[in-house]
């Protein structure tokens, strides 16, 4: 049964989930804000051999691995820069790591030929009446549609529409996060992470080493400024990292005209369902945490978990979203898992936890301990065995 389908985002769920209807032979449109395919941002890793089975059924992997980043180590550093403990680039960027615009860039060239994008526009308004969604946009005209797809993200605007207020769903974590690209003014040649109670600052280098990817965290609760106004978040971020040691303030003169610049409070989203009527939410919007939580290769595999259910079960979207909830349950709940655990890696909330924090990874990179810090990184990304679901009918 060929369906008309609606994805809401076209970042990284959005065009993996049209990517396997559009070969299933359903009718896809992606709708984006944006104007067009974002580029930049922080550097994304896939780590295990359930991610990257994914990638290599897409046709993927081979050019991902091409344009990785070779981010290495993290050294985590003290004011002066001495290296306390380093982490294996393994732990950090998992088996293969791509800056985030790039992967975008990849999944939207192999999806723009049969897959109708819709840039710059968002869905004002749906109404599920049981045979169909009837969707108004903010720009173009109205349509109906067989199924809509949220894949907007962590305050995405079809979860709103289709299950309510976002506070009911999104759990804040307590900490911030911010993150811009940079030149690589200290000459970096690995990553560095420094952290002071209550914010850490790190930075890598990218572009062959040119540039640097930057990203601060910390904890404030005084400081929330909207996830849309960049320039509150900028002052934000310079208030509270004022005086911070290390090269804190060498690397922040270069957020206030940096290229890419992201700030959002590092979350959890949490829900009991993921589907209603005609309605499915993928990636960050339903299951997704702002950072941490392997959340590219979670939405990269459960859009394959998706599509498959729905050529599995001849286009039933009940039974096929019943399917899709069943078998992602437990590793959704696995990467979440890690990833509640990331603010306080960056930004410890007390000195004791600053302590602990460096005498654990000291352990952990020694000897056969090692072994217990890659089985850390990769369990959660494994921690689903994927069906073979039916063959697309449309070659890749």
């Amino acid at each position: 049964m060929t369906m008309n389908v609606l994805i809401s985002g076209g970042s990284i769920a959005g065009p993996s989930l049209a990517y396997w209807l559009s070969r299933h032979g359903h009718r896809v449109t992606v709708v984006e804000k944006a104007p067009a395919i974002r580029p930049g941002g922080q550097a994304v890793d896939f780590r295990g051999a359930v991610h990257l089975s994914v990638l290599e059924k897409m046709g993927i992997l081979d050019e991902i691995r091409r344009r990785q980043t070779h981010g290495g180590a993290l050294d985590l550093i003290d004011a002066d820069g001495r290296v306390q403990v380093s982490l294996p680039d393994s732990f950090t960027g998992g088996e293969v790591e791509i800056h985030r615009g790039d992967l975008a860039e990849i999944l939207y060239t192999l999806t723009r030929d049969r897959v109708e994008y819709v840039f710059g526009d968002s869905i004002a308004a749906m109404a599920d009446t049981g045979d169909g969604v009837h969707v108004t946009f903010e720009r173009a005209a109205p349509r109906v549609f067989d199924l809509v797809i949220g894949a907007d993200g962590l305050h995405s605007n079809v979860r709103r529409l289709a299950f309510g207020d976002e506070s009911r769903f999104v759990k804040d974590s307590g900490h911030h996060v911010a993150i811009f690209e940079a030149p690589n003014r200290l000459g970096l040649d690995t990553g560095k992470l420094y952290s002071e109670v209550g914010r850490g600052v790190s930075a890598y280098p990218t572009r062959g080493g040119a540039g640097a990817n930057v990203m601060c965290v910390f904890t404030d609760d005084r400081l929330r400024p909207h996830h849309r106004d960049v320039d509150g978040q900028k002052r934000a971020l310079a208030d509270r990292f004022q005086g911070m040691g290390w090269h804190t303030g060498t690397l922040l003169q270069d957020m206030w005209n940096a290229p890419y610049f992201y700030c959002d409070s590092i979350s959890i989203v949490r829900m009991d369902s993921w589907t209603k009527g005609r309605v499915a939410l993928l990636g960050d919007a339903g299951y997704g945490a702002t950072c941490g939580g392997m959340g590219t290769g979670l939405a990269v595999v459960c859009a394959y978990v998706l599509a498959g259910e729905l050529a599995a079960a001849g286009g039933d979207h009940r039974a096929a979203f019943a399917a899709y909830e069943k078998e992602i349950k437990k590793f959704t709940t696995a990467c979440q898992r890690v990833a509640g655990g990331v603010g306080g890696f960056f930004a410890p909330k007390s000195a004791g936890a600053l302590r602990r924090r460096a005498t654990v990874y000291k352990l952990l990179t020694r000897g056969p301990l090692t072994r217990v810090l890659d089985k850390l990184a990769t369990q959660a990304a494994t921690s689903i065995k994927l069906k073979d679901y039916p063959e697309p009918v449309h070659a890749a």
